[in-house]
C-alpha cells in the first residue's frame, strides 16, 4: 500500500511536476508554521506602525531636536537634581492608575540659560519614544502675540481660525510645554492672565499634564500671572524644581585684539 508521500510523488510525476524532497508535512505542522510566521509578519507591521505614531507625534511637538540626556552635561547640583526628578516624572508614566490620578504639572524656575528647556525637552522626547504620549512645546509669548492678533476682524490671513484650532491643541495635548512664561514680564495683561488661567484649569479637569518653565521666582511667578491663574497652578500635583546653576550659553565677546581696542567710535575705513 502506498504511503501519502509515494502517491503525492506519483501525483506530481504524473503532472510533470518536481515532487517536493523529504516528508510531506502533516496539516497540524503546517498550520503552526503559518501561525508563527503571520504572527511574526503582524509584530512587524505592529512595530512600524508604531514607529510611524512616533514620528508623528515628534513632529507635531515643535520640540528641538537636541534637547535630550544623551546631550545634557551634568556637572551641577541643580541639573543633577533636576533630572533625577525628571526621570522619576517619566517612569510615573508606567504606573497607569497614576497617569489616571490626577494632573501633574513640573514647574521649572531659574535664570536663563540653565538648561530648563533642555531638560524639559528631554522628558517630552522620552515620553514620546516610551509611551506615546503627545508633546505640544510653545513659548507663552508667541501664543499671547497670536491671541492678539485673532481679534483683528478685517484680517485675511485667518489668524482667528489658526488660534482657536491651536487652542484647541492646547487642552487636549497630553503634556503641554509652556516655556518663557511672563518672560520680561512684570505682570501679563489681566485678559492674559484670564486666558491662560482658564486654559491651566480645563487642562487639570482632563487630568492633562504640563510643564512650566519662567525666569521668575516663584513669589514674583505669582505676581506676574496674577491670583486667578496661579491659584489654578496651584491645583495641579506641582514638582518645583530651582536651577540655580551657572549659564551654559556661550559668552558673547569681542574678538577684536586687546591693543586696539579705543574707546571712542571709529568709522568703517574704505579700502
Amino acid at each position: 500500500m502506498q504511503s501519502l508521500n509515494d502517491k503525492i510523488r506519483q501525483l506530481a510525476k504524473t503532472l510533470g511536476k518536481e515532487a517536493p524532497e523529504g516528508p510531506v508535512k502533516d496539516y497540524s505542522t503546517l498550520r503552526q508554521e503559518y501561525e508563527k510566521q503571520a504572527n511574526k509578519e503582524i509584530q512587524q507591521m505592529q512595530l512600524e506602525a508604531k514607529k510611524q505614531r512616533i514620528e508623528q507625534i515628534h513632529g507635531r511637538s515643535d520640540l528641538n531636536p537636541a534637547w535630550t540626556f544623551a546631550n545634557l552635561i551634568e556637572d551641577t547640583a541643580d541639573v543633577k537634581e533636576a533630572v533625577s526628578i525628571a526621570k522619576s516624572f517619566i517612569a510615573a508614566h508606567g504606573d497607569p492608575s497614576w497617569r489616571r490620578s490626577g494632573s501633574h504639572m513640573m514647574l521649572f524656575y531659574g535664570d536663563y540659560g540653565r538648561g530648563k528647556s533642555h531638560i524639559a525637552g528631554a522628558i517630552a522626547h522620552e515620553l514620546i519614544d516610551k509611551y506615546e504620549i503627545s508633546v505640544l512645546y510653545r513659548q507663552l509669548s508667541s501664543l499671547l502675540e497670536m491671541r492678539y492678533f485673532s481679534y483683528d476682524f478685517n484680517a485675511k490671513d485667518d489668524a482667528g481660525q489658526r488660534f482657536r484650532e491651536i487652542t484647541q491643541e492646547l487642552m487636549t495635548v497630553d503634556l503641554l510645554i509652556l516655556d518663557e512664561v511672563c518672560v520680561n514680564e512684570s505682570q501679563l495683561k489681566k485678559s492674559a492672565q484670564g486666558w491662560l488661567g482658564t486654559l491651566l484649569r480645563q487642562r487639570y479637569s482632563q487630568n492633562k499634564n504640563c510643564i512650566l518653565i519662567t525666569n521668575h521666582d516663584l513669589t514674583s511667578l505669582g505676581q506676574a500671572v496674577g491670583p486667578y491663574c496661579f491659584e489654578s497652578i496651584k491645583e495641579y500635583d506641582t514638582y518645583k524644581v530651582r536651577f540655580s546653576g551657572p549659564s551654559r550659553r556661550r559668552n558673547v565677546e569681542d574678538d577684536i585684539p586687546a591693543t586696539t581696542k579705543t574707546s571712542g567710535y571709529i568709522p568703517n575705513q574704505v579700502r
